[in-house]
């Protein structure tokens, strides 16, 4: 875990120090350690693309804070929350600076595969 400051059961840690956002799951670094969801908070600039892809065991939530964008195939915008059932394919476009919180369950490493478009 990487922390600034514990002591007395509370840990202070910085998003920039996680990895892509991701804060909670069966990775390090993390400040909870959990193989039952993973979590993140995304920031996209504009013209932002995120390939295509699946998640075979894990169902993904994704909830757009602030923002446009498109997502498995559709616009959304601030306060849109999708989710993307194993199996389901999808990327992410961003019209206009975003940023969106996201969950997945299970946390299961590797579960990702990149699909061709089109």
């Amino acid at each position: 875990m990487t922390s600034d400051t514990q002591r007395a059961g509370v840990t202070i840690a910085r998003l920039e120090d996680m990895l892509g956002g991701w804060f909670v799951g069966a990775f390090q670094p993390a400040v909870l350690a959990s193989d039952a969801m993973e979590v993140a908070v995304k920031r996209y600039p504009a013209g932002a693309k995120e390939a295509v892809h699946v998640h075979l065991v894990a169902t993904e939530v994704s909830l757009l804070v602030e923002g446009r964008a498109r997502m498995a195939g559709r616009d959304i915008g601030p306060g849109d929350i999708v989710v993307l059932s194993p199996g389901t394919a999808s990327g992410l476009e961003t019209f206009e600076p975003c940023t969106m919180v996201v969950v997945k369950s299970p946390s299961v490493l590797g579960d990702k595969y990149l699909l061709e478009e089109g």
